[in-house]
């Protein structure tokens, strides 16, 4: 009985390692918040553009080639199928890049806020110290030059 007890601990052990100890950050939280719905969108614009074009040839191909003669409505057809496969296809890649920074954000491990403005500040300071002895060494030697 004890055996069978430990037997179904352990999975759960298991699997709470897998989870994170702590849960989101505020600004995981706020990139969840504006950019799911906005990859949403963007997929759901890049399907209405390849739907409009499909449809635009299919409806679009047959009346060039009785109403008209055959190269301008071919050379129309094959811009507009172009144009709105390119469309499709850039609002898809937008959508999904974006979808796919989200996700890396979503499971980067960071730090916090407050940690990363005194990393900031720790950059400014070193950066102002070595501008500092840089203007040292400048101006001793224009003392020296200045003396010969």
């Amino acid at each position: 009985m004890a055996e069978h007890q430990a037997l179904q601990q352990r999975p759960s052990e298991g699997l709470k390692s897998l989870l994170p100890e702590k849960g989101p950050s505020t600004s995981q939280v706020l990139a969840v918040v504006t950019l799911f719905p906005i990859g949403g969108i963007l997929l759901t614009l890049a399907g209405l553009t390849l739907a409009g074009t499909v449809i635009g040839l299919a409806v679009t191909t047959p009346l060039f080639v009785i109403f008209s003669p055959v190269l301008v409505p071919a050379a129309i057809t094959v811009a507009l199928a172009v144009t709105g496969f390119l469309a499709s296809g850039a609002l898809g890649i937008t959508a999904l890049s974006s979808l796919t920074w989200l996700f890396n954000q979503l499971r980067q491990v960071r730090g916090t806020a407050k940690e990363q403005m005194e990393q900031a500040k720790r950059r400014i300071q070193e950066a102002a110290q070595q501008a500092g002895q840089k203007t040292e060494k400048a101006g001793q030697q224009v003392q020296s030059r200045a003396q010969t």
